[in-house]
């Protein structure tokens, strides 16, 4: 059986990691660089760094952030944020990158999918959901449906029907972010990741609303009403000093979930 995967995201704005909930009241969490390579130390699998002001206003990934950030990992890096082309992608994998994570660029141009996987391989590639349930529907999880633009802005499109697309283009892995859960500590939208792991045969990183070890082992599990996802995202519960990854593996193992018990860093 696969190990589930355990990633630490930082939410960068202005060259600090930040942390907010449901996207808002936002809040200073350190050095990206300096929490990268806490957390990885401390057992995460991977690190995403996520511009997450860059579409908005309309600029380019931070790089020399993420170049001073990649210098102090030595696990799988991911960035997003303002990459809108292939030549930007490779601009971040040259400044340090493992993968590339594209959001509302994949959403203006589906084809850029395509492109980035040709040219680094699907495996490189993220497409990165934000998802919000819709509160009018008769299936509110069914038509939960897509934001860009860091939440800001609702495409229409519906969250499942999207993350088919982007398989069928190219994308290597999702990673689907709950509005709704969003910093709220009160455990991952399992509904909506099942409906979204169900639907596709590329890995699911669940993202939004880890608070303890059991929201992450409820994410990961295939029981009814499991979320079924390879991997979860956190961000507040290790940059606060909540927990770590390494005792939150512990706590997943003794539960029987399939984790790399690697000895942390100190």
């Amino acid at each position: 059986m696969l190990t589930k995967r355990i990633i630490a995201c930082l939410d960068v704005r202005g060259g600090r990691v930040v942390k907010g909930i449901q996207f808002v009241d936002i809040i200073d969490a350190g050095d990206p660089a300096e929490l990268a390579h806490r957390h990885a130390a401390a057992g995460a699998d991977e690190i995403v760094l996520l511009d997450i002001t860059a579409t908005h206003e309309g600029r380019g990934t931070l790089l020399d952030t993420v170049k001073r950030t990649a210098d102090k990992l030595f696990i799988p890096f991911t960035v997003g944020g303002g990459i809108r082309s292939a030549e930007d992608a490779e601009s971040v994998f040259l400044a340090g990158a493992d993968k590339v994570s594209i959001n509302s660029s994949a959403i203006a141009r589906p084809e850029l999918i395509g492109e980035i996987g040709a040219s680094f391989g699907a495996q490189a590639v993220i497409v990165a959901i934000d998802a919000k349930r819709n509160a009018t529907s008769s299936d509110p999880v069914g038509d939960a449906e897509v934001y860009v633009s860091g939440g800001r802005k609702n495409t229409g499109l519906k969250v499942v029907e999207w993350a088919i697309e982007a398989e069928q283009r190219g994308a290597g892995e999702i990673l689907l972010t709950s509005m709704d859960s969003d910093g709220r500590r009160t455990g991952f939208d399992d509904d909506l990741t099942a409906r979204v792991s169900q639907a596709v045969q590329i890995p699911v990183i669940a993202s939004g609303g880890a608070g303890n070890a059991q929201h992450f082992a409820d994410v990961f599990s295939h029981a009814k009403g499991g979320g079924h996802a390879d991997a979860a995202l956190a961000a507040s519960i290790f940059h606060f000093g909540i927990t770590d990854s390494w005792e939150l593996k512990r706590e997943l193992a003794a539960q029987g979930v399939p984790v790399r018990l690697q000895t942390p860093v100190r």
